[in-house]
């Protein structure tokens, strides 16, 4: 009766028990709110934008229309030594996950033992014991700990996405980055191999008009010498063009070689360049996104810190079967078992829950700022890569009409040349020079505006869709 009475009044109490170890678990663990982050309207600098129209949502393939380069780029993502890594990472992230959602499930094991004892003091006669039983032993998360563990297995994983995400639209960059720089050394030495064909007529021409007492023997020497220092030029651009293959190829995962492709001419912007507005970076670039992850990630360990400062409650049972006769062991009647809650409060555990809350708390702080610091760095490649890509643009205007006056200047010079005294070899040297500058310096300009619009289509996030 007694022990009746004592069990009728612990059962209100358990009840009362149970929720409030419920609600003392949920005001322990903070939920994550993402944190005030700087003025997103200002991370563009001066760009004023409204449109959440953002070239980033373009995929890959639609953005680079180039047939060569979305079969290098193809490539690239399956042989790609860095984007092979980066799924590894992933795996290890999946499999921690799956290490933390399991930690819910109680551990059961099966044991079998014997025992052999002898009964006398000379040491005749033998007891024998068998056991076959099983155990099994389980932690209730009531502070949390597990589910913090487990949320925090999570943003790893999501950290890990993120990062292939970031090393596959880095791939994507740099395979195209490397294609246009390829095509535009292409450029440069036609551009130089036809003008080395001029300086070819022009040392015949010049010979001709020193036969008729136009010009003097300097001319003609001073001819020839142009026409080296154009020679002496392609070397260097063909050299430029072998090591940038080898580059692309090892992007490639294979090995150095001739890497097929197109000409620059041929490249043509067909789409608006919008940027979105900043908040997209958010959810575009996988940077931006793993950085989050990571300080979560550390937001989640500080919950698992603070879980240590309430008490473990572990739940164990065993139960099986006992027998003398090893042969009646599967038929005996002695079945045993019993259940044990266990409670573990720390008390003095030499400072280490305290030391590792704030070890858990200055790593929130660091990755905080690292969030912040990327998000900042993210803003400024956005307005970068978009002013550089408005100054080509704007410079590619200009360089075309000076290409045209420069040529006319050299057909005006090499005339007043053959048939006036008012003009020298000098002249037309000089019109020549600045003429071959100027076509190499269009090929810059194209390829300076095509780099510009690779990286702000990376900077946006765009390659991971």
């Amino acid at each position: 009766m007694f022990s009746k009475n004592i069990i009728s009044l612990r059962r209100p109490f358990l009840y009362l028990l149970v929720p409030v170890l419920f609600l003392t678990s949920c005001k322990m663990l903070q939920p994550y709110k993402r944190p005030e982050i700087v003025a997103e309207d200002k991370l563009y600098r001066d760009l004023s934008i409204s449109d959440t129209a953002n070239i980033a949502d373009i995929p890959w393939k639609s953005f680079f229309a180039d047939t060569h380069l979305q079969k290098l780029i193809d490539e690239a993502l399956i042989n790609n030594s860095d984007l092979q890594i980066a799924l590894a990472r992933m795996k290890k992230a999946e499999a921690n996950l799956m290490q933390s959602k399991l930690a819910f499930i109680p551990s059961i094991n099966a044991n079998a033992s014997g025992t052999f004892q002898n009964k006398n003091s000379d040491g005749s006669g033998v007891s024998e014991a068998y056991k076959l039983y099983g155990s099994m032993s389980w932690e209730a998360d009531i502070w949390g700990k597990l589910r913090s563990t487990k949320r925090a297995s999570l943003d790893l994983f999501l950290e890990s996405e993120a990062y292939k995400r970031a090393v596959q639209t880095q791939l994507i960059a740099d395979v195209a980055t490397g294609y246009y720089t390829l095509m535009a050394y292409d450029a440069q030495l036609q551009i130089t191999e036809k003008t080395l064909r001029l300086r070819d007529s022009d040392v015949e021409t010049i010979k001709l008009l020193k036969e008729s007492d136009v010009v003097t023997g300097a001319d003609l020497v001073l001819s020839q010498a142009n026409k080296f220092s154009t020679e002496i030029t392609i070397p260097d651009i063909r050299q430029n063009i072998y090591t940038t293959e080898n580059a692309l190829s090892v992007l490639l995962g294979r090995t150095p070689g001739l890497i097929e492709r197109g000409s620059l001419d041929s490249q043509q912007i067909s789409y608006d360049i919008k940027t979105g507005v900043p908040a997209c970076l958010l959810a575009n670039r996988p940077d931006v996104m793993e950085a989050e992850y990571h300080f979560r990630y550390s937001f989640d360990m500080t919950n698992v810190a603070r879980s240590y400062f309430y008490p473990s409650v572990t739940i164990s049972a065993n139960g099986g079967l006992s027998e003398t006769d090893l042969a009646r062991l599967f038929n005996a009647n002695t079945i045993f078992w019993n259940l044990t809650g266990g409670l573990i409060q720390p008390i003095f555990n030499q400072g280490v829950n305290n030391q590792r809350l704030k070890i858990a708390k200055a790593n929130q702080e660091e990755y905080l700022v690292a969030f912040k610091q990327t998000l900042l760095n993210a803003g400024k490649e956005v307005a970068n890569a978009m002013h550089q890509y408005q100054t080509a643009s704007d410079k590619m205007t200009v360089r075309s009409n000076q290409i045209r006056y420069l040529g006319k200047s050299v057909d005006y010079t090499m005339e007043l040349l053959k048939y006036t005294s008012n003009t020298n070899y000098t002249d037309v040297l000089t019109s020549e020079e600045r003429l071959l500058s100027a076509q190499l310096g269009s090929v810059n300009d194209k390829l300076q505006q095509l780099q510009a619009l690779v990286e702000l289509y990376r900077s946006l996030g765009g390659g991971w869709k």
